[in-house]
């Protein structure tokens, strides 16, 4: 008899070292997972927080838009005999002069510049400005968060355009457009933005689901090249105020060697 009570008391005693064993285990365990998701939790809060302090760096895209407005005003300069001839005079008097209300829509520039080639540079100063913006592809598609990021390039676009049209270094004070009132007209300041923030997601969409498709298929970095510059004149032209060969494209290197 007295066997069988120590047999059971030794028995009492393995299954409270082994329940002690279970919540000790259990316990560990449940302290690793808070660890864990603290570790996590705080690992998000710091991804969150990088993510938010990666902002559009303003003086970087005004500092390329300029380099697009030289580019812009020295073509007009080498290529138009009349922006030539309007160079002289006096400077301060003739841009006041220059500078108004326009009284129409239509100005006397052909419908080639008006329609193609004002869309294509407000376009590229949109992409200047995205080009300057957080370090990440955005999504193609009607997400928000790519209509958002375009849109905030489209006002840069507008606020671009209107310089170029009557700021200080515009069509208004190097050449005097506007100086007879029928050169300048609506046109410009509504198409250019406009027409421009749908170039961006035309070249966009064509970048993505052609150009990329054929350089998967094609080996020619000529061509490749070609066709990137073919498809994206807007970004070929924000590439150059860039610094950048007209072909760049940041998320996939074209190696020449």
């Amino acid at each position: 008899m007295p066997g069988v009570v120590r047999q059971r008391s030794r028995d009492i005693t393995v299954r409270g070292e082994l329940v002690a064993t279970g919540m000790l285990v259990t316990l560990c365990v449940a302290l690793g997972h808070t660890r864990e998701a603290a570790a996590q939790s705080a690992f998000e809060q710091v991804a969150s927080s990088a993510i938010a302090q990666q902002k559009t760096s303003v003086s970087g895209a005004l500092g390329d838009s300029f380099k697009l407005l030289l580019i812009e005003h020295g073509v007009r300069i080498a290529f138009q005999e009349k922006t030539r001839r309007q160079l002289a005079g006096p400077f301060w008097k003739d841009y006041r002069r220059s500078v108004h209300v326009p009284a129409h829509w239509e100005d006397t520039d052909s419908w080639l510049v008006n329609y193609i080639g004002h869309p294509i540079h407000g376009a590229a100063a949109g992409f200047i400005w995205i080009d300057h913006g957080p370090p990440r592809k955005a999504p193609l598609g009607f997400g928000w968060s790519y209509w958002a990021s375009r849109g905030r390039a489209a006002a840069f676009v507008a606020a671009y355009s209107f310089q170029f049209e009557i700021g200080p270094l515009s069509e208004a004070s190097i050449g005097n457009v506007g100086l007879r009132p029928e050169t300048t007209g609506w046109v410009d300041f509504a198409v250019t933005p406009g027409a421009g923030f749908g170039l961006i997601a035309a070249e966009d969409l064509l970048d993505r689901y052609l150009v990329e498709w054929v350089e998967k298929h094609a080996g020619n970095r000529v061509a490749r090249a070609t066709l990137r510059m073919l498809f994206n004149p807007s970004r070929t032209l924000a590439n150059l105020a860039q610094n950048r060969a007209p072909w760049h494209r940041g998320d996939r290197a074209l190696s020449w060697r």
